[in-house]
């Protein structure tokens, strides 16, 4: 069952992400897990781009963790995207040698659009004030951060139960 085992996580320095085909939003935390700020968007490259970008990002931040939001649907269960966003967050993961978490961001664009009047918005704004919403539910509902290695192996890769 979903959320059974839930830790709720040791506040870090995290960047959390919203992974879309053409845009990653993007938002951080402070190290006491107080403040979260959603961060410019990143406009899709090659993975390499990508890297660079978000190397950058986690050494100026000092980030200390990854969040990546999967897509659900309402019944909890992957989508098509939801596949795309787990390799896309391992790999990252692997490569910036963090640990990272998932969150089920089934309604996140819908609800940040909702919460800052951001429907419609093409800018990336949308999708980063989406990454902060995920952020937000990581701090108050884990799970705990885990290496990259146990999600490419498909242990502890569940996300959590529910969504914002």
């Amino acid at each position: 069952m979903l959320g059974a085992s839930v830790t709720v996580p040791s506040a870090c320095s995290v960047l959390s992400l919203d992974v879309g085909r053409k845009r990653i939003g993007l938002a951080g935390c402070d190290p006491l897990g107080i403040t979260v700020s959603p961060l410019p968007a990143l406009h899709r490259g090659r993975f390499d781009n990508d890297l660079l970008v978000l190397r950058h990002h986690c050494q100026t931040r000092s980030v200390q963790g990854l969040v990546v939001g999967l897509p659900l649907d309402a019944a909890g269960q992957p989508t098509a995207q939801a596949e795309h966003c787990r390799r896309y967050g391992v790999r990252l993961a692997q490569s910036l040698g963090l640990p990272l978490a998932w969150v089920n961001e089934h309604s996140s664009t819908w609800a940040a659009g909702e919460r800052h009047g951001l429907q419609g918005d093409r800018t990336g704004r949308l999708d980063s004030a989406a990454a902060a919403l995920l952020l937000e539910q990581w701090l108050q509902d884990g799970p705990a951060l885990k290496p990259a290695q146990s999600m490419a192996a498909g242990t502890g890769a569940e996300p959590i139960d529910g969504g914002s």
